[in-house]
């Protein structure tokens, strides 16, 4: 099952497992389970601390628990936890066999005083770059709490299961039952959700902290390069951000990095973290910005957050990045996740043998409808101009896939459905006026970009036409000792390489401002 290089991989990391236990599995005679059966043999005969157990009677087949001697971890993989999974399943590994998590002290704290039971159920999908977040976290918590307990199932290979609860977006996470949430979630995420009073613990915290020399509001690569900037100086630097790593996070191929050929988002994201945490660095995570109260000249600014956090700043870098633009048309809101999705990457797997649309033709949307047109049945990409703005290079391989049709000068007016799911959407030929419908199960909407600046509609900041924030060639804004770096700016080209420039410039601005003021 395992490649020679894989195994010396994975028998590196097994050294680290200090305490013996169990893998049970739940087999059948199909060849999937013949399949896990050959991963976990591989797997215990890297280490004599690993026994495998072949009378599991989960009536998921095939699937497996990690259990310790007498007792049950409460941790279940249904499926063949390769892809983006693997991690995953290493870790799990090494975590119920004695090796400490990376998690902060506070954080397991938190997870061991959890109380009540809880049966957490995960649906993923083997090339979703967001769903290994949420299934470590998940495992970590029934590692560390008996009473919590995690099944991570495969949506591709329990399509009965993802038929009968309607799952079209993943991953997708169950309590006890009943929906919890969906998406990319941090450990920290799910905790604050699940412990009513955690959110307002950490705002009281955060209300307490002292005056930040340079704050920086957003955590992806201009808010962390900023950080990392701001921090080499020597000055008192914070970091609040709703997702460290931001969009970065949700992007699958990163090949235009300079310097690295190639690397996946959720990588990336793990880097820059590390990176700036090489520094004092004040990381709050899951802080949303709601208001800013600019300070008047030499006095300090305050940014209030949705968790009822405030903190002050005598400078302040503004890098809330941006989000997938929606369509804006009726059905949309109402077919979120059940159907209309905007990660093809995480979602495609969902659609095997099904039909799809990909709204937009630039690199994104030709990007997805070729990916896609290797797993579903049938690709259909509607672009509103009469010619896609994707790189030719992209378009020639698009034409040639047999299984994709391509239709300009269209624009998409409503997405339909039976009142559970897609079944289809209406486009207008843009040069006749004529309504079409095409028949399908999924719509994936990759139009560009809007930028995260509602929150400053009612301040003094100066935005420009398109919501963007107006910044100079120093980063700054039209208030003194605030400044702006990455997507959320004027400044054109949203790419990540040109967000990290602009947020280390803006550090420096803002540097440059505090000893000149």
């Amino acid at each position: 099952m395992l490649d020679d290089n894989l195994k010396s991989q994975l028998n590196a990391y097994l050294q680290k497992v200090t305490q013996p236990f169990e893998i049970v599995a739940s087999l059948d005679d199909g060849d999937k389970s013949k399949e896990l059966h050959g991963l976990l043999t591989d797997i215990v005969g890297l280490t004599d601390k690993i026994t495998l157990k072949l009378d599991g009677q989960d009536p998921r087949t095939p699937s497996f628990a990690l259990n310790r001697p007498g007792e049950e971890s409460g941790v279940v993989f249904a499926g063949i936890p390769m892809g983006h999974e693997f991690t995953s399943l290493v870790l799990a590994l090494l975590q119920i066999g004695g090796h400490p998590p990376k998690a902060s002290d506070e954080v397991i704290e938190q997870i061991k005083s959890l109380d009540g039971e809880m049966r957490f159920e995960t649906y993923f999908s083997l090339s979703c770059q967001n769903c290994p977040d949420v299934v470590q976290a998940l495992n970590l918590m029934a590692i560390l709490n008996p009473n919590v307990h995690h099944v991570a199932i495969d949506g591709a290979l329990f399509q009965d299961e993802v038929k009968q609860r309607e799952i079209m977006s993943v991953p997708s996470v169950y309590l006890n039952g009943e929906p919890f949430d969906q998406g990319r979630m941090s450990l920290e995420q799910i905790l604050a959700k699940v412990d009513t009073g955690a959110a307002k613990r950490e705002a009281a915290k955060l209300n307490d902290k002292a005056t930040f020399d340079t704050l920086m509001i957003g955590g992806g690569p201009a808010g962390a390069a900023a950080a990392v900037y701001a921090a080499r100086k020597g000055i008192r630097t914070g970091v609040a951000a709703e997702r460290f790593g931001g969009q970065v996070l949700d992007t699958m191929g990163i090949e235009n990095l300079i310097s690295v050929p190639r690397t996946e988002g959720p990588k990336l994201a793990a880097a820059l973290e590390e990176h700036v945490k090489e520094y004092e660095v004040d990381i709050m995570n899951l802080q949303r910005a709601v208001q800013l109260v600019p300070g008047q000249p030499g006095e300090e600014h305050e940014v209030a957050f949705e968790s009822g956090a405030r903190l002050r700043a005598k400078t302040l870098v503004l890098a809330t990045g941006a989000r997938w633009r929606e369509m804006g048309v009726p059905g949309e809101a109402e077919y979120r996740n059940k159907g209309v999705a905007y990660c093809p990457h995480c979602d495609g797997p969902l659609f095997k043998g099904k039909r799809v649309a990909v709204i937009g033709g630039g690199n994104s949307g030709v990007e997805a409808a070729i990916d896609l047109a290797g797993i579903v049945g049938h690709v259909t990409l509607i672009e509103f101009m009469d010619e896609m703005r994707a790189d030719a290079v992209l378009q020639k391989k698009l034409r040639s896939l047999p299984n994709v049709e391509i239709i300009l000068g269209a624009r998409t007016t409503e997405v339909n459905g039976d009142g559970k799911r897609v079944d289809g959407l209406t486009y207008e030929e843009r040069a006749t006026g004529e309504l079409r419908r095409v028949e399908l199960e999924g719509i994936f909407v990759q139009i560009g970009l809007v930028p995260n600046t509602e929150w400053l509609q009612e301040s003094p900041i100066e935005l420009s036409e398109r919501g963007e924030i107006v910044v100079d060639a120093r980063g700054m804004t039209s208030i003194p000792g605030i400044f702006a770096a990455g997507d959320v700016t004027t400044v054109p080209y949203k790419q990540i390489v040109i967000a990290m420039g602009e947020g280390s410039k803006a550090a420096l601005g803002a540097f440059d401002h505090l000893i000149r003021s």
